[in-house]
């Protein structure tokens, strides 16, 4: 594995890459791995010539600067899991190398970015698309690799490709869990043994809302939903919708669409955690 923290020197790795016509993979994340993110590592290279991961913790898409500041960054720890599965490249780029002036630039996402994730985190997926494409360009990928479990993301990167024209297919993949069913995300090392033990409600609670959906109405099984896991003293919904998966428009009705998919966003103390579910 190749460490690399200049794009200048990315550039160059990238430009042999293109010359050979090898097939390259990217995933980008924010580091404080996890088995999730080695989920992905592992698809892109069953799929791909040569992996290249990224890490960086992006300020553009945090809306609350105490949340990007409290952000894990345990550089060292990824490096050692990341040794255990194939990567040919990871960049790991300063601030200052993403970021050398300000950028003001916009993107046209129609309605995905104003509702859910894009409604309580104003600014969010501008953040998303400034880092991504940023990144897009200097990799050049021919697929990228990410997961289901940040939902209304993939919705959004699939359009700013589209957008932007990049020659990139968008791969995304199964949410990854731990045992007791609490999607895994970075944020979890930040819950305290409390918030961590209650967790898991929420994906159980997803789970028997499939079921649920069966016999009550498309705003009998949201307010159930919300009532369960706020029911939980250590848990506060923020927000729950079932929309349809690529639109994002909340449904009233289960005959509305085909493909329905449940989005939550939950306030495990300080800690917020998302996650979500498709019903059929």
């Amino acid at each position: 594995m190749k460490v690399i923290s200049y794009k200048s020197e990315l550039l160059e790795e990238v430009s042999i890459l293109k010359k050979n016509q090898k097939v390259t993979g990217f995933v980008p994340t924010m580091g404080a791995l996890h088995q999730g993110h080695i989920s992905l590592i592992k698809c892109c290279n069953k799929e791909c010539d040569y992996t290249i991961v990224s890490i960086f913790v992006n300020p553009t898409q945090f809306n609350d600067p105490n949340d990007y500041k409290k952000y894990p960054r345990i550089l060292d720890t990824d490096l050692e899991l990341l040794k255990k599965v194939k990567v040919d490249i990871l960049f790991t780029p300063t601030l200052e190398e993403m970021y050398p002036e300000q950028d003001n630039r916009d993107f046209d996402l129609g309605e995905l970015d104003k509702v859910m994730e894009g409604a309580h985190r104003p600014g969010h997926f501008r953040g998303v698309c400034l880092i991504v494409s940023k990144l897009f360009e200097m990799v050049q990928p021919t697929k990228a690799y990410f997961g289901e479990k940040d939902f209304q993301q993939v919705a959004v990167i699939k359009h700013l490709t589209r957008l932007m024209n990049y020659p990139v297919e968008i791969i995304p993949c199964p949410i990854i869990r731990e045992n007791d069913g609490l999607a895994m995300s970075s944020r979890n090392m930040l819950l305290t043994k409390d918030h961590r033990q209650n967790a898991p409600l929420i994906a159980k609670t997803l789970f028997e809302a499939t079921e649920k959906s069966k016999t009550q109405s498309v705003q009998e099984t949201k307010d159930w939903v919300v009532r369960t896991i706020n029911d939980n003293p250590f848990l506060q919904v923020e927000y729950f919708e079932i929309v349809d998966e690529t639109s994002l428009k909340a449904i009233s009705n289960w005959d509305n669409t085909s493909n329905k998919r449940g989005c939550i966003a939950v306030f495990a103390g300080n800690v917020r955690l998302i996650d979500n579910i498709r019903f059929n």
